[in-house]
């Protein structure tokens, strides 16, 4: 229905997560393309490069969507322009402040947005402002966020006064979904993201962050034999508290918090410099005692590091430790946290001590809420960033891909996981 009837000059398709949302208003820009006015340009946007190649150009350039269609459509992923049905398509990103910039002098016929929730208010303005060729068109689709997101508040609660037509999609909506695929999906949103990407509710963020920590579920007294020590996990601070985690995952792979290692100059009086740091870092790896056997030191995989920690970056190297740059996004580093949590995957070790004490008062920030944005009040959270970075950059690792995990191996006297060996 949405694709016969989105004639309007703005058209939002929102909803849950794989409910066909996008592929419905995928549909529907192609049949604008191909009629599209000739006096202006066309263009395509979304926060990133990637994504546009992701959730846009790999589902137009597959045949079993889009048909006889896909052969009219070329794109080189990264590149600035595309191809669509002959027509030229301009490819702008919104992933700063400055991306409105990057729309004007546009004269435009016609757009599609993917996430708009996830594109500066500005970029989304300017845009509206560049469509002024006759008969010019706006396409977007988005998750749910925030009720107070300016998306919702200032266009679609005013359907009435805009000429604007939306459509809300649910997870069921979507019938071509295998049963099995949809309960398993349903089981990997917990909490604020269920509501959203499942239920596709604008549900506000409130109360705590992860309110489905429990330290009875979570915290655990000994770790069992660990198959990958997937990375050290770090949260640069000099005034601020430096923390850093090492986690490792089993052959279920689950995700295991096994240590901490932590240095607060206020607290102790006393600073430490990048080389001091690197070096104390070395030591606690190597210091760690892996049980039963009882063996010293830990290599792990990759060292996560916030990218914009450049002064420590640089000691690393200098010490011959190559750093990994973290995935920084806070919302999603936190629903990936969140997921794990949610379906014990993830264990703390009690002598975490100091990251254990901060899950519970972790909470969203009302203030912020109330502007629509989902955003963590920044205080006492420097070990949960360094859970966030550590988990969110190593999730290739740990996720199993279609179910399959690593087999479990006979035990080895002496050696508790297959980094022993190599060590």
């Amino acid at each position: 229905m949405s694709i016969a009837h989105a004639n309007a000059r703005i058209n939002i398709w929102t909803g849950a997560v794989r409910s066909g949302k996008t592929i419905a208003s995928l549909l529907r820009w192609l049949i604008y393309v191909s009629n599209a006015p000739r006096g202006g340009q066309l263009m395509v946007g979304a926060k990133t490069l990637d994504t546009c190649a992701r959730n846009v150009f790999g589902p137009l350039m597959d045949p079993a969507i889009t048909g006889d269609w896909a052969k009219r459509i070329h794109y080189t992923r990264g590149a600035p322009t595309a191809n669509i049905l002959g027509r030229t398509v301009e490819v702008i990103t919104a992933n700063d402040a400055r991306a409105e910039e990057r729309l004007r002098g546009m004269t435009c016929a016609g757009a599609y947005i993917d996430e708009a929730t996830l594109v500066p208010e500005a970029y989304w303005n300017q845009l509206l402002a560049r469509l002024s060729v006759p008969g010019a068109k706006l396409f977007a689709t988005t998750n749910p966020d925030n009720p107070a997101h300016w998306l919702r508040k200032k266009f679609m609660l005013r359907v009435g006064e805009l000429d604007l037509r939306w459509w809300q999609f649910q997870l069921e909506d979507n019938e071509s979904l295998d049963p099995a695929y949809v309960a398993s999906l349903k089981k990997e949103y917990v909490g604020l993201w269920y509501k959203r990407f499942i239920d596709g509710a604008w549900v506000v963020a409130e109360g705590a962050v992860y309110d489905m920590w429990d330290p009875e579920r979570h915290v655990i007294d000994l770790i069992p034999p660990i198959w990958r020590w997937i990375c050290t996990s770090i949260d640069y601070g000099t005034s601020n508290p430096f923390h850093g985690l090492l986690l490792g995952i089993d052959a279920s792979q689950t995700v295991y918090v096994a240590s901490e290692w932590r240095h607060a100059a206020r607290e102790t009086r006393r600073s430490m410099t990048d080389a001091e740091y690197s070096t104390a870092l070395l030591n606690w790896q190597r210091g760690y005692k892996r049980i039963p056997a009882d063996l010293p030191g830990v290599v792990p995989e990759s060292t996560v590091v916030d990218p914009s920690a450049a002064s420590f970056i640089q000691q690393l190297y200098r010490d011959g430790v190559t750093p990994t740059p973290a995935d920084n996004g806070v919302a999603d580093g936190i629903r990936t946290v969140a997921g794990l949590l949610g379906h014990d995957k993830l264990k703390v070790h009690r002598s975490c001590k100091h990251l254990i004490d901060e899950f519970p008062g972790y909470s969203w920030d009302e203030k912020k809420a109330r502007k629509g944005e989902d955003a963590p009040i920044k205080v006492d959270d420097h070990g949960l960033d360094a859970v966030r970075y550590g988990v969110k950059t190593t999730e290739g690792t740990w996720r199993r891909p279609n179910g399959i995990q690593y087999p479990h191996r006979p035990a080895v006297a002496g050696e508790v996981d297959l980094m022993s060996a190599a060590m």
